[in-house]
């Protein structure tokens, strides 16, 4: 098997590009993590990327005279890092139109939100302020408009009464770190992928299969509360 040769772009911590740092570790799963990118030098998700022996890059807006030479020097890097895929996991940057389409189709980002609402950030808190009783997150395929490309895969959790916005972070974020692994095996088995602006995914074997696939009630669910209490709590 051919694995995909993935490059991750981070800003910070870089939980969800160690969670597929580890799915990457299966010889079977279909993309390899080849490269990190930040455009931070002090994201502390280098110093993981690094200690598992993943080549990194920093690249900083502020080494740059512009903004489309800014999005040159990350296009360079994921030449030189023979990119198959680009995932970014809490990239904080808006990359430009230009590097966007050369890479669309091959680029994916996940948002902790149920898209398409709540774009943006301070996903959590709004949600909370809405009122709304699930919650989650998305895996996306990226397009110039931010948070809008094509849904790949998406994974609920409930909000719960006495909720605020850490304690709920905490349980998406956990959803986070199976469902990106999971879509982006998607993407790179090419069971997923964007075509005339939308997601197509291949034909899977039975209905319980493709439900699992690109829908997901994660642990936390269970961990957290059975379907009962969510029922009695959820108005």
């Amino acid at each position: 098997m051919s694995r995909k040769r993935t490059v991750v772009l981070i800003s910070g911590r870089g939980s969800n590009m160690t969670a597929l740092i580890a799915a990457a570790v299966d010889p079977t799963y279909p993309a390899e993590i080849v490269g990190v990118i930040s455009d931070r030098a002090n994201a502390a998700g280098l110093g993981i990327a690094q200690s598992r022996g993943i080549a990194t890059k920093i690249i900083q807006r502020a080494d740059h005279p512009s903004k489309d030479a800014y999005d040159a020097a990350i296009d360079a890097a994921l030449t030189g890092f023979g990119a198959d895929i680009v995932a970014l996991a809490g990239y904080m940057r808006i990359l430009g139109r230009g590097l966007v389409e050369k890479w669309q189709g091959r680029m994916v980002n996940i948002h902790p939100a149920l898209l398409p609402a709540f774009k943006g950030l301070d996903t959590h808190a709004r949600a909370i302020r809405a009122g709304v009783r699930i919650h989650g997150c998305s895996v996306h395929f990226v397009t110039p408009e931010m948070d809008d490309g094509p849904i790949i895969a998406q994974a609920a959790v409930p909000v719960m009464v006495g909720d605020n916005e850490d304690s709920l972070a905490a349980r998406v974020l956990k959803a986070e770190h199976r469902l990106y692994p999971l879509a982006l095996g998607l993407v790179a088995e090419g069971k997923a992928r964007m075509e005339k602006g939308h997601t197509v995914l291949a034909h899977f074997a039975d209905d319980a299969d493709n439900a699992t696939s690109v829908v997901m009630a994660p642990d936390p669910l269970r961990e957290e509360t059975d379907l009962e209490q969510l029922a009695r709590i959820t108005p």
